[in-house]
């Protein structure tokens, strides 16, 4: 199928393809096509390197330190940041035809095409060009960055001679400290701390390979480069390799006959440490490298497609009815799995590995939105995500004391565990990413049924989160339990008193945390925490206040806001969103205009806190005054609507959610994938359609499905188990692909399930009040069926 008109990819089931170059889109195919396992990640560059919007090799956490700048300083603001770098490029592989470049932008390109495969987890490109001096040549390659050799990217590059015999030249590079565009904006600090990052301490070349090491200025962290090569081709090749400081370099020289084709196998090996040697560092990529040529490049192939083999019989969500959000809710998840798969006791980063967006910092999103992903489809980078948390305790106690406060404050922008953030109404206020962090945990542990990790991984945490929000909280002279001053997700409210999902999420944390403690009483008391203190937490929580406006019969998103000003909507220009780059936060902190789900969210993670009722009304009243100006909205708007009957809504959300990049709905995706709106995609579809929810009593679902859909089908992991569960028009049914027997329910009603799948009608939907959104603010409405 062909791209619409201005669309930069082909519809298809399992593939992203751009059937032709498309300059103008180059930053957004580079961040699609990027490939990652969470450990590496490498843009979707072309081969050649040049044209690029922005050439990127990353390692996940591999950062530099760099001023932040303050009109204003206050105690407690951090004084430096972290920023992710661009490390050395061994994507490079550049090609002379009869001494001419291969460059797309001279001579003829005949032909030009991209697949990144989903099930395969390689990037291939095929080119036919015609240089300026009229050779006609045929350049394959094919990419893959490895999700079982953490270490390890591979490159197959295949020239053929077309028309007349040619000396091929093909010079395979690795090069750090490349030039790359301006970035710094206003602040040459920033481009200072970016500009030549990486300082050589060793280089030095082989037969057919070479090995760089350097290290960061400030960070001062130490990292590794290494390749190596196959080359097949006729007789009379000749190689050669070289090194400098900030070069490796192998050329292979040839003279190719038409029909002839020489073929190099780039290996790539990348390691990082902020501990070991020099001497280690240097082994520690070479011995990679010999395992990837142990492996070889058929091998490294079929590694990786038994991975993702395994990974899309659970992970596979398939959709009848919606060719473009079939390819575009694939493509999020496996964006998702690139981000997370191998990152192992590393944060995953709002970006993942995709670009330098948000300097690679990682935030609530990441346990709120990927989590809720990995733990039910790959539990294991779930695990070392919650791990690397508890990793940073440390550092979210010394935050937490220099605060004022006792227990753990995690950082809301990190790299490294250190508070990133300038802004203080996040970096100091947004203190609900701490129940976030928990919730993640209870999450996890209702998933897998990993007792082991709540123990040892779960208990640190929950204590410490909980012993935050018991001394940021009071007791207020009618006895209830008060967080005052925060920052909930709406960024456009900031410094609020009970904020809705701040204080559901505490209480849940609070709950969570006594209830683990006192299953765990000897580890517990470990970390000091005796049945005063727990009886403490369970008070706190039974009395959290919840503010709810007893006129207009909803509950407010924080304390008295339903009270201030309405935004002006239609006197609001278009093109003067997203409203924080044209309006001062004093005048949205002030008025009741919402940047991202706020009290919505809170009614997708705690259903169980309000009733139906109060849900439809919540839902009809912000969705008239939310904006969405983050990608963080759509996601959990489709979750709410579906839940509270707007089914049809619920799937417009869906949609802009899951083609936040492959469409690049937000004009930014050059900056990276939207990491948080493509794990949101596969909520909207499990918890919202599914109406999927887990807690200590197991599994429970409410199905439903909007009228262009004729199916909707996805799987999960559930304790040991694998389960897959399809929705049509007028049922479901509940298969237990492997696994011992259990139950679920379905709206409800007890579900046995063993060897045989069971299936349930679906109750008729009542009628639903139509709700509205701002001015020019609603989802782009897709085609509904009848």
């Amino acid at each position: 199928m062909k791209p619409d008109a201005g669309r930069t990819f082909a519809i298809e089931p399992w593939v992203v393809r751009e059937p032709t170059l498309d300059m103008a889109a180059m930053g957004q195919t580079e961040t699609v096509f990027a490939l990652s396992n969470g450990h590496i990640g490498l843009r979707g560059n072309l081969d050649e390197g040049d044209p690029h919007h922005l050439p990127g090799t990353y390692l996940n956490s591999f950062y530099e330190i760099r001023p932040l700048p303050y009109a204003e300083g206050g105690y407690g603001y951090p004084e430096s940041g972290q920023t992710i770098i661009n490390v050395t490029n061994g994507k490079l592989i550049r090609l002379l035809v009869d001494d001419e470049p291969f460059d797309l932008r001279y001579g003829k390109l005949r032909r030009h095409e991209r697949v990144l495969d989903l099930r395969a987890g390689t990037l291939t490109r095929e080119v036919e060009w015609e240089s300026p001096a009229g050779r006609v040549v045929r350049v394959r390659s094919k990419r893959l960055v490895s999700l079982t050799q953490r270490a390890i990217a591979a490159i197959c590059y295949e020239v053929e001679v077309v028309d007349e015999p040619a000396l091929l030249v093909v010079q395979s590079e690795l090069v750090a400290n490349e030039q790359l565009p301006t970035r710094g904006g206003d602040d040459p600090r920033l481009e200072a701390a970016l500009t030549n990052a990486l300082q050589s301490e060793l280089f030095r070349a082989d037969e057919a390979g070479a090995t760089l090491v350097h290290s960061t200025r400030k960070s001062q962290l130490r990292v590794g480069a290494a390749m190596d090569h196959e080359v097949h081709g006729p007789d009379g090749i000749k190689i050669t390799s070289d090194a400098t400081e900030d070069t490796g370099s192998t050329t292979i020289i040839g003279r190719v006959k038409p029909g002839e084709t020489l073929r190099v196998v780039k290996y790539l090996s990348y390691g990082w440490s902020s501990r070991r040697s020099l001497p280690a560092v240097y082994d520690q990529v070479r011995a990679a490298l010999a395992a990837a040529r142990y492996t070889g490049w058929d091998g490294l192939l079929r590694e990786q497609e038994e991975y993702l083999d395994d990974f899309w019989e659970t992970a596979d969500v398939e959709i009848e009815g919606d060719a473009e959000l079939q390819q575009a809710v694939r493509l999020a998840t496996f964006h998702v799995l690139q981000a997370g798969a191998r990152a192992e006791r590393r944060c995953i980063s709002a970006k993942g590995l995709t670009a330098d967006g948000y300097d690679g910092h990682t935030f609530w999103d990441t346990e709120t939105f990927c989590l809720q992903v990995l733990s039910f489809l790959a539990p294991d980078a779930a695990a070392d995500a919650l791990r690397w948390r508890q990793s940073i305790l440390p550092k979210a106690f010394e935050r937490a004391e220099q605060l004022g406060l006792k227990g753990a404050a995690f950082p809301w922008r990190t790299i490294r565990g250190e508070e990133c953030s300038g802004y203080w109404p996040a970096g100091t206020a947004a203190f609900h990413l701490n129940a976030d962090i928990a919730d993640a945990v209870r999450r996890h542990v209702a998933a897998t049924g990993d007792t082991q990790f709540e123990l040892e991984v779960g208990l640190e945490l929950l204590v410490g989160t909980a012993r935050l929000w018991r001394s940021l909280g009071h007791h207020d002279s009618k006895g209830e339990f008060r967080i005052d001053g925060v920052t909930g997700p709406d960024e456009y409210s900031a410094i609020v008193d009970n904020n809705v999902y701040t204080n559901l999420m505490a209480q849940l944390n609070l709950r969570y945390a006594a209830e683990v403690a006192a299953k765990h009483p000897r580890s517990a008391a470990r970390l000091g925490v005796n049945s005063e203190e727990m009886a403490s937490w369970r008070d706190a929580a039974n009395s959290m206040r919840i503010p709810y406006d007893e006129d207009l019969k909803v509950h407010p998103q924080s304390e008295g806001f339903t009270k201030h000003k309405i935004w002006d909507f239609e006197s609001t220009p278009a093109d003067t969103y997203p409203l924080l780059l044209h309006y001062p936060y004093f005048d949205l902190y002030r008025k009741q205009v919402i940047k991202q789900a706020d009290l919505v969210l809170a009614m997708q993670l705690r259903p169980d806190a309000f009733t139906p009722e109060q849900m439809r009304r919540n839902f009809a009243y912000y969705e008239a005054i939310t904006v969405r100006d983050s990608s963080l909205s759509a996601c959990s708007q489709a979750v709410v609507a579906a839940r509270t009957g707007h089914v049809e809504l619920a799937y417009d959300y869906l949609a802009e959610a899951a083609l936040v990049d492959l469409n690049d709905l937000q004009g930014n995706t050059d900056h990276g994938m939207h990491i948080a709106s493509s794990a949101g995609s596969w909520a909207a579809i499990t918890t919202g359609f599914g109406g999927m929810t887990c807690d200590q009593t197991g599994l429970a679902f409410s199905p439903v499905l909007p009228s262009a859909l004729s199916k909707l089908s996805f799987g999960l992991r559930w304790q040991g188990r694998l389960l897959r569960i399809t929705i049509t028009q007028d049922e479901a049914e509940y298969r237990l692909v492997s696994g011992p027997p259990m139950r679920l329910r379905h709206y409800e009603e007890p579900v046995a399930l063993a060897d045989e799948p069971e299936i349930r009608p679906l109750p008729e939907l009542p009628f639903a009040e139509p709700v509205e959104q701002p001015y020019g603010r609603a989802p782009r409405q897709r085609q509904h069926g009848n």
